[in-house]
């Protein structure tokens, strides 16, 4: 049974008020966030993407690591240092992702954002000190939980981990697929097929080494993100409002950095000049180069699966896709191959997102970048979907996937593309002429090389052989080569 409301109850009010240096606010009376926060979400209510949590929860810890270095220093009581600290930690797990409400779209600096979580730390912290919020609180978000600090190099320094938190799973899904497709190329190493080149018929490859060549792609994409992640473990910590370090402790950003390398089992460093670390974002864009570059492999390897799945009849029909879902809502028993769709549409989106990327990193001027909001949210995004695509590409399709043997045997056998190995044998022209004369009178390989060329089936047989075609005699080592005349 519902306990009636109290009439004669006092109604909680539903605003606190709450002063920053543009005056007086209304603040929810119970949000954990302050004035500027407020401002924020009333100007910039726009646009549905709130600034990414991977991001909020880089810069809790990141004031958790300065809290405990302002207690070694002596810049902050023990005491208050503690609540600080247990307050960014209570950020940075997730515990307060609803007081974090604001849009991406806001200033280029990301200076609401890390002011969101200096009010969300700070009331926290005061709170956990027998304080209030607001008006009341006992810790005060800039003099505090900010002290020297600046959203200059917090916010790229948390762009920083945030990117190195990300891409951790990517590469461990970039890994399971390549794995996959080296089974897939194991697993069909000897079946035969029709090469194709411009969409036409070319010589024999077997589907083994169409899927070795899609891992190998996967290897190169895997090789250029690892090549860019040193750069990110360079820090702009330190660097305050311009990087000078203004304001700001000698031992601070030593500190921080090593705190933050206990933290994540690696090593960071304070970078070595942090107003390039402020001002551009080039190992970001580094970053999502071989995301881009990832995109366009995963492009190609779901473009490729999908003409060999066409069909049933009317396609290629070399390889049967999973049915994973009905395809039409007018055709029945049609089946779609909606993971390969699903994939290069996100392929796609990663693209769009490199264009934007490398637009908002143009956007440094002088001591600072303005579009570093815009830069994390698609790099974080662009990780997120890749990684969470491949995964599911590689469950739902690559995981059921079968070879049609019958059919590609077919195409093999019906392909006159194998006319190219009869060239040592008959010179290219008479080997052009057997192909034209086939085409041109319907018919086989072996019929039009006996009326063009007086071949006979032994001959063809042996030169034609679609292993001796995809799998050609190993090289024969030259001799030592003597010294060169003068």
């Amino acid at each position: 049974m519902t306990a009636k409301p109290d009439r004669h109850a006092q109604a909680r009010p539903a605003t606190r008020i709450e002063h920053d240096p543009m005056g007086p606010i209304d603040v929810p009376a119970l949000a954990l966030w302050g004035a500027q926060t407020e401002r924020s979400r009333r100007h910039f209510a726009f646009g549905e993407p709130r600034m990414p949590l991977a991001l909020i929860h880089a810069m809790a810890e990141i004031k958790q690591a300065a809290a405990h270095v302002h207690a070694r220093l002596g810049l902050l009581p023990p005491e208050r240092a503690a609540a600080i600290a247990e307050a960014a930690a209570r950020v940075a797990q997730g515990d307060v992702d609803e007081a974090f409400p604001l849009s991406v779209w806001q200033t280029g600096s990301g200076t609401q954002s890390h002011m969101n979580v200096n009010e969300v730390i700070a009331n926290l912290a005061s709170v956990a000190l027998g304080g209030g919020m607001g008006e009341d609180r006992c810790v005060h978000p800039n003099d505090d939980v900010n002290r020297g600090q600046s959203s200059n190099d917090v916010v790229p320094t948390a762009m920083h981990l945030a990117a190195l938190q990300a891409v951790r799973p990517l590469l461990a899904e970039l890994g399971e697929l390549r794995l996959a497709l080296r089974e897939r190329a194991a697993a069909w190493h000897g079946l035969v097929k029709v090469g194709r080149t411009h969409l036409q018929d070319a010589a024999p490859v077997t589907l083994g080494q169409e899927f070795g060549a899609y891992a190998s792609q996967l290897d190169g994409a895997e090789d250029t993100i690892r090549a860019s992640l040193p750069a990110l473990h360079q820090l702009a910590i330190g660097g305050t409002a311009v990087g000078t370090g203004l304001n700001t402790h000698p031992d601070f950003a030593v500190g921080v950095v090593a705190e933050l390398s206990a933290r994540h089992a690696t090593t960071f460093a304070v970078a070595a000049d942090r107003h390039a670390a402020m001002s551009s974002h080039e190992p970001l864009v580094r970053l999502h180069a071989g995301l881009r570059q990832l995109a366009i492999a995963l492009t190609k390897i779901g473009h490729d699966i999908r003409l060999m799945g066409s069909g049933p009849r009317a396609g290629l029909g070399e390889l049967r896709l999973p049915a994973n879902e009905p395809g039409s809502s007018m055709m029945p028993g049609k089946v779609n191959p909606t993971q390969v769709e699903a994939l290069c549409m996100v392929c796609a989106q990663v693209m769009g997102h490199d264009v934007a990327i490398g637009i908002a990193a143009s956007q440094g001027q002088f001591e600072l970048n303005a579009c570093k909001p815009l830069i994390v949210h698609d790099l974080l995004d662009s990780l997120r979907l890749l990684g969470a695509a491949m995964g599911s590409f590689r469950r739902h399709c690559i995981a059921g996937l079968q070879a049609d043997e019958a059919r590609i045997g077919a195409l093999v056998a019906h392909s006159l593309m194998g006319v190219t190995a009869l060239v040592p044998h008959v010179g290219h022209d008479r080997a052009a002429a057997i192909a034209r004369h086939a085409v041109a009178q319907g018919l086989s390989l072996g019929e039009a090389a006996l009326a063009v060329a007086g071949l006979g089936a032994a001959e063809l047989a042996a030169w034609t052989d679609p292993a001796r075609s995809v799998w050609p005699a190993a090289p024969t080592p030259l001799p030592p080569r003597g010294p060169l005349s003068p």
